[in-house]
């Protein structure tokens, strides 16, 4: 099976099969399981989740898709078009490969936040320092 890539804005309620649907407005894609089951797999993009690259030779889909919840728990990549199976994992490994996933979002928020409030607590402490700074020159 061979995917290509079509950008919609809203994705159709039947997918064909051999199509990666991409909708950038509302950062997803899906398509129909490449085991041919007729599950509809949705992957979130961000900087957390999947992200697509379109090539002249198709769609590339990063990281591998786990079916881990459908019956087939098919598992593979889609990479430049074509699809690359990967091994089954064991339950134990679905666990542990979730608990990755999780820990992976946290560190990326929590430094998110870290330098979020980094420009905050720098303001602050200018504001401070102008704040004794105005009360110095002031009479009283």
């Amino acid at each position: 099976m061979k995917f290509e890539l079509k950008r919609v804005r809203y994705m159709p309620k039947e997918l064909a099969s051999g199509v990666l649907y991409l909708s950038e407005e509302f950062g997803i894609a899906m398509h129909l399981c490449a085991c041919g089951c007729g599950s509809k797999v949705s992957t979130p993009l961000g900087p957390t989740e999947w992200s697509v690259e379109e090539t002249k030779s198709g769609p590339s889909l990063w990281p591998s898709v786990g079916n881990w919840q459908q019956v087939c728990q098919s598992h593979y990549w889609i990479t430049r078009g074509k699809i690359i199976w990967a091994e089954q994992w064991t339950p134990e490994q679905i666990t542990a490969g979730r608990r990755q996933e999780e820990q992976r979002r946290k560190a990326y928020y929590d430094a998110l936040y870290r330098k979020r409030i980094g420009i905050f607590a720098r303001l602050w402490n200018c504001l401070k320092g102008l704040k004794k700074r105005l009360h110095r020159h002031l009479p009283g």
